[in-house]
């Protein structure tokens, strides 16, 4: 009796992980990056402001800036020495940073239409946190520089989309339409943090009279006090802007969400990011 054994044709699981994989001095790196961030958001509620709105961190916004860029091409060289990423991976990452600023060149945020922020968090999904951050960085980088976007904001942009794409990467595994689902959800969370966030870069600045008051920042009154004018302060400003960016970035997260990942999936194996395994 002879038994003949077919070979399978089911097709092997698929890979849960991200493309790229981020390596310790990175991780650190990127850690001391966001911690250079907060620094640099919260550092006006330690100190009396007198500036005015419209002048705020004109003094030390470029400093962030120089402190910033080496730290990004810090994480970046980090990753080449441990040979997590070559070549091939930073010319993607130059490929979607100019696709971002494509994207974002008909609506530069002026009325809260911004499609861009779909392929941010696609991309940091696909290859990872670490390279959904340094995406972020240099993508708002980037179309600042295309639309003319450049001032004492811009460092501040760059961090928040750095976080933006990097929580992208730490979302739990998923396929199929469960993940658009989620990754819609994200982005109406990402949106409207986004916003917070960046209010958040001059508020400590913002001063008035009168009514306007209610919502500005005053040293010593207390943090409970003062988050509680910050809020009514982004809830009367821009929720409006907020929102529009949450509904289009859901929107488009679930209308092309899968052929976009099935594209950058499909660029990750062929470029062959994802780590190989040898079977002895």
């Amino acid at each position: 009796m002879t038994l003949s054994v077919q070979p399978s044709t089911a097709r092997p699981p698929r890979r849960l992980t991200p493309a790229i994989r981020f390596g310790t001095r990175s991780s650190f790196l990127l850690f001391l990056t966001s911690v250079f961030g907060v620094a640099a958001f919260t550092w006006p509620l330690l100190i009396h402001q007198s500036a005015s709105q419209n002048s705020a961190h004109n003094g030390d916004a470029p400093w962030i800036f120089v402190g910033l860029i080496p730290l990004l091409l810090a994480i970046v060289v980090a990753e080449l020495s441990e040979g997590a990423i070559d070549a091939k991976a930073v010319a993607l990452l130059g490929i979607l940073a100019a696709c971002f600023a494509a994207l974002r060149v008909p609506s530069p945020g002026i009325s809260g239409f911004e499609p861009e922020w779909f392929l941010l968090i696609l991309a940091g999904r696909v290859f990872g946190r670490g390279f959904g951050f340094v995406l972020g960085a240099v993508a708002f980088f980037t179309s600042a520089l295309i639309t003319g976007g450049v001032g004492p904001w811009l460092p501040f942009q760059m961090l928040a989309a750095a976080w933006v794409g990097f929580g992208a990467g730490c979302l739990p595994p998923m396929r199929g339409f469960p993940e658009r689902l989620l990754l819609a959800g994200y982005g109406v969370i990402s949106a409207l943090a986004y916003g917070l966030v960046i209010n958040f870069w001059f508020w400590p600045f913002v001063g008035g009279s009168g009514d306007a008051t209610v919502y500005s920042f005053v040293p010593g009154l207390g943090t409970i006090a003062n988050l509680h004018r910050f809020l009514l302060f982004d809830l009367t400003t821009s929720m409006g802007f907020d929102l529009t960016r949450a509904v289009t970035c859901a929107a488009m997260v679930i209308v092309l969400g899968r052929p976009v990942l099935a594209a950058l999936r499909r660029a990750s194996r062929r470029a062959a990011f994802e780590p190989q395994v040898d079977f002895l």
